[in-house]
């Protein structure tokens, strides 16, 4: 069979994305809108979005930012919080809010008003479920004794699993999976479930951040795992499940945040998400199967329709730049200064 020269797909979206705000949002917002439809914005701002009326505020900075011409659309997210009122869902889901963020305090990145214990929120929960809201999750335990490596599947165990079982009709994201065992979770429960998978995740394994010195730019939460948990994420993402779909959790931070002692968590992927997923897909003989995780699978889940349109990625190799300009700092996407054999077309 001929090596494709181009590749064309369903005009795609991202069902987990961090844009920011303020400066930092003008800068990274033009990446995704220039191959993405759309795309789930993440509410752990400061201070996080936490109700409707700072989600649909946020939303109108999104779209005062967007590169003149474009009708990219940002999905907003509200952050569960141990005090979310139950009467704010119905006012979310009139307000065309789509999702809601569960972030186990302290797990990740501005994190600190997430939720200490998911009980707290079951009336919350019950009414998203009545509502059809999806819960969001970042699928991690933040107990010290667990393992770093091993979070992942302890969340499933001791939180996710009795969950499901409390409300099994609440829609539910397993946000940035990263393990086997999440992979064949969410395979295999029963109910409304899906789950977003990451370009760094599905190209690279735990040993990206330690080879030839520490590489902070590498380093996210989840943490990349072990090569046989990224050979399951593959094997899920390319399998043709409608329940994985493309979600870059593309994360920027100033470089000098990254590389400091106390590095910050976080890849920033926008810049050439779509030319990374193809990577992973091709290496795996699956881009066949990109156009359904890309643009097909996500937008069944939330009950939205197809993007109309397409986007063409041509094969071209390119140097991804090393660093960007992010304010009076620098940003550095993942694969800088690296080669990537895919390139989006422009126009």
């Amino acid at each position: 069979m001929a090596t494709p020269t181009t590749l064309t797909i369903t005009r795609p979206d991202d069902w987990h994305l961090h844009l920011r705000d303020g400066a930092a949002l003008a800068v990274v917002l033009p990446a995704s809108a220039r191959q993405f439809g759309r795309a789930v914005v993440m509410p752990n701002l400061r201070p996080p979005v936490t109700s409707t009326a700072l989600a649909l505020a946020y939303r109108e900075r999104i779209l005062a930012a967007r590169p003149a011409g474009s009708d990219f659309e940002p999905l907003m997210t509200l952050y569960l919080t141990d005090n979310t009122p139950p009467d704010e869902i119905g006012r979310a889901r009139a307000a065309g809010i789509q999702a809601l963020k569960f972030y186990p305090a302290g797990a990740t990145t501005n994190s600190d008003a997430g939720v200490t214990d998911l009980r707290k929120t079951y009336r919350t929960l019950e009414a998203m479920q009545r509502e059809g809201l999806p819960l969001l999750v970042h699928g991690e335990v933040t107990d010290p004794a667990v393992d770093v490596f091993d979070r992942e599947a302890v969340f499933i165990d001791r939180h996710l699993i009795p969950l499901r079982r409390d409300l099994p009709e609440l829609k539910i994201v397993f946000e940035h999976v990263t393990t086997r065992e999440g992979a064949a979770y969410v395979l295999g429960a029963d109910g409304p479930i899906g789950a977003t998978v990451t370009p760094q995740h599905l190209l690279y394994n735990r040993n990206a951040i330690f080879t030839g010195g520490l590489q902070p730019h590498f380093y996210c939460l989840p943490v990349l795992k072990a090569e046989a948990h990224r050979q399951a994420l593959v094997a899920a993402a390319t399998s043709g499940s409608p329940r994985f779909f493309l979600g870059t959790d593309s994360a920027p931070h100033a470089a000098h945040l990254k590389e400091h002692a106390g590095g910050h968590a976080g890849c920033y992927t926008a810049l050439a998400a779509l030319e990374l997923y193809a990577e992973a897909f091709e290496a795996a003989g699956a881009l066949d199967r990109l156009d359904a995780f890309a643009g097909r699978h996500g937008a069944a889940f939330y009950g939205l329709p197809v993007n109309a349109g397409t986007v063409t990625l041509v094969r071209e190799a390119w140097t991804v730049p090393e660093a960007l300009p992010f304010g009076a700092a620098r940003l550095k996407p993942l694969r800088g200064g690296g080669t990537l054999t895919w390139r989006l077309k422009e126009g």
